[in-house]
């Protein structure tokens, strides 16, 4: 039965090492995500003018480049591109548009609940399992997807002022694509390597930035200080995704979700510690109820797997 239940569901069974190695690996990712977000607002912050594509551009550049000069170097760039299917594009595509929309977002309403709106991408997960996926959810599944909505409204929609609805919207719209983009990895399946994952994103991202460039043009900056944050964003950025995907790899992705949630409490933290970006009741009260549901949510679509495999 156990057996069966690995092979239908592709469930993994971890050791404890594994397992804890895994989580540290997340907690890093949430660290250097949480880092990066703040330093995207903060280049912000110095140069109003930035077009935000130049900083996803360059955060690129650097994922592509720490990513493609060993295998380069190794005669072995073939093996980037894996097998080639549709899929790994559309998660290419879904993926850096999500990454652009995200810096904007960032941009215009700070790193803390531009994070957290980014973060619904498990629930739309979720959401979205049944149609993509042909996964069945239970009344506690949609449970946690309404409580989730519940809170993402109250975080689009926090009555403030001076809410900017047009930056929120973007934040909820990348981590809409962010779905789309981790539901394209499951149907891609287990026949392509992480780095021919995170390639795809890369290609697909550097011809987004390219078309955007071509349409919008482009300034860079000239302040030392800003080229010193958007390297940094880079390096944070390539650093995050590399633990993320090793932490999926090492321990379940019920634990390793569940774990991510600290990027964008860091991110809140760190916009009200550093820039004194405080979030009204309202929006405060969003997150937490987006917090809570969203690390349940891994927990019991895991144990239903478990529960009808064993069927």
């Amino acid at each position: 039965m156990i057996s069966k239940c690995k092979q239908r569901y592709k469930i993994n069974f971890y050791t404890k090492s594994s397992y804890n190695s895994g989580l540290i690996d997340m907690l890093v990712a949430g660290l250097l995500f949480s880092l990066m977000n703040t330093s995207v607002y903060a280049i912000s912050r110095l140069d109003s003018d930035i077009d935000d594509c130049v900083i996803s551009f360059v955060r690129i550049l650097c994922n592509l480049a720490i990513l493609a000069l060993p295998v380069l170097l190794r005669s072995n760039a073939v093996s980037l591109f894996g097998d080639r299917r549709p899929s790994l594009w559309l998660r290419g595509l879904f993926g850096a548009s999500a990454l652009m929309l995200s810096f904007v977002a960032i941009h215009r309403i700070g790193p803390g609940e531009s994070a957290f709106l980014t973060a619904s991408n498990g629930v739309f997960i979720a959401l979205l399992g049944p149609l993509v996926l042909g996964q069945k959810n239970s009344w506690l599944v949609w449970l946690a997807i309404i409580g989730s909505f519940v809170g993402i409204s109250l975080l689009v929609a926090p009555g403030a002022e001076n809410a900017d609805l047009l930056g929120r919207t973007l934040a909820l719209a990348s981590g809409f694509l962010s779905a789309l983009a981790y539901l394209m990895v499951a149907r891609a399946g287990r026949s392509n390597s992480p780095a021919s994952v995170i390639f795809y994103f890369c290609l697909m991202a550097l011809i987004l930035h390219g078309l955007y460039f071509a349409v919008y043009g482009f300034r860079f900056p000239q302040r030392l200080e800003i080229w010193g944050l958007l390297l940094f964003t880079g390096l944070v950025g390539s650093g995050a995704q590399h633990f993320m995907t090793r932490a999926y790899q090492r321990a379940p992705a019920a634990s390793v979700g569940a774990v991510g949630y600290l990027a964008p409490v860091l991110s809140l933290a760190w916009g009200a510690l550093v820039f004194n970006q405080l979030p009204s009741d309202k929006a405060l009260l969003g997150s937490s109820l987006i917090f809570w549901f969203g690390v349940i949510l891994p927990f019991v679509r895991t144990k239903e797997v478990v529960k009808a495999s064993s069927n």
